[in-house]
């Protein structure tokens, strides 16, 4: 019975330097059992980096990480049992079969009989490998070798997940099935940690957020909160009117709380800015309709994850 909690990774200002470069510069942030947690942050930021060392593939300068309460650096052995990593890249052995590699993998883990076939079974179903079983895995396409990697790192059942860039190259297809995929190991308790540049894939599957930038986290949190947080209130609003585009832009202009009013790509559409709430938006509407503008069309947009990314990092880079 996984104890959802108690989180499944911690990390403690964590830091790790090479030579004159702060590559992570005291983190700390925890992961729960069922949550999938998204790691953002430009190239050079820092998440490969938190990766590896959650994984054992490299240890911190400073700090600590804990994986189901293992030290990665007093108990990597225990961490190893308890974490499956997929890496944003990885070779398949040319000369074995899907079913073959990932038996050998279950081997590696130490499952033996029963218990790894059944293993091997169920990794094969989950992934939807089942009709590619024989197939030499030097075969297969980016999407079935991304869903290959993801059963190598769960095929020994581990609480945690850690996953760098799973979805890149991936075709629209592809990155559905692979974000279905993750959603349900989040359902059956998995604390799965997730880096991606497709920010609007992780805005669909992420519970919660951590903003990397030059090896500072910059914001963490539920993507709601963070969202609250940054926009206080604010949203894109878009109006669609009849006719008279060039008073509404006049009559919005000198409305306070509205900026940046600009034509939409249709003739008779317009996009701002709104710092109030919803109930604000409301009045606005009714004054503008007050006003004998013939609006036929209102609607708000909260902010992005894009939106959010690029509000919380300047562009740097180590």
């Amino acid at each position: 019975m996984i104890d959802r909690s108690q989180p499944a990774i911690e990390v403690y200002n964590l830091h790790r330097f090479f030579g004159r470069v702060r590559a992570v510069d005291d983190i700390s942030f925890q992961v729960y059992p069922g949550q999938v947690f998204g790691f953002i942050g430009p190239n050079g930021a820092g998440k490969t980096t938190t990766m590896r060392i959650l994984a054992t593939l490299d240890q911190p300068s400073y700090g600590n990480a804990y994986v189901a309460g293992f030290s990665v650096v007093e108990d990597p052995d225990q961490v190893r049992l308890r974490l499956g990593f997929m890496p944003d890249y990885f070779n398949t052995y040319p000369y074995v079969n899907v079913v073959e590699y990932l038996d050998f993998y279950a081997r590696a883990y130490g499952l033996r009989g029963n218990q790894r076939r059944r293993a091997v079974e169920f990794t094969m179903h989950f992934t939807g490998l089942e009709p590619l079983a024989d197939k030499p895995t030097r075969a297969l396409s980016k999407g079935m070798k991304q869903r290959l990697c993801l059963g190598r790192a769960m095929i020994h059942d581990p609480l945690v997940l850690v996953l760098d860039e799973p979805a890149a190259g991936l075709d629209p297809r592809a990155r559905i099935e692979l974000r279905q995929m993750i959603r349900r190991l989040a359902q059956r308790g998995k604390a799965v940690f997730i880096s991606s540049h497709i920010l609007t894939e992780l805005a669909e599957i992420c519970d919660a957020v951590g903003v990397i930038e030059a090896g500072k986290l910059r914001a963490q949190g539920p993507v709601e909160h963070i969202r609250r947080q940054l926009a206080r209130g604010g949203a894109t609003v878009q109006v669609e009117l009849l006719d008279q585009v060039e008073q509404a832009v006049r009559w919005l202009e000198q409305h306070p709380g509205v900026s940046q009013v600009e034509r939409g790509q249709q003739e008779n559409m317009l996009t701002f800015q709104h710092e109030g709430d919803a109930s604000e938006r409301a009045e606005l509407l009714r004054q503008m309709v007050q006003a004998g503008l013939p609006v036929v069309g209102f609607s708000a947009k909260g902010h992005t994850l894009e939106d959010l990314f690029l509000a919380l990092t300047e562009g740097n880079v180590q």
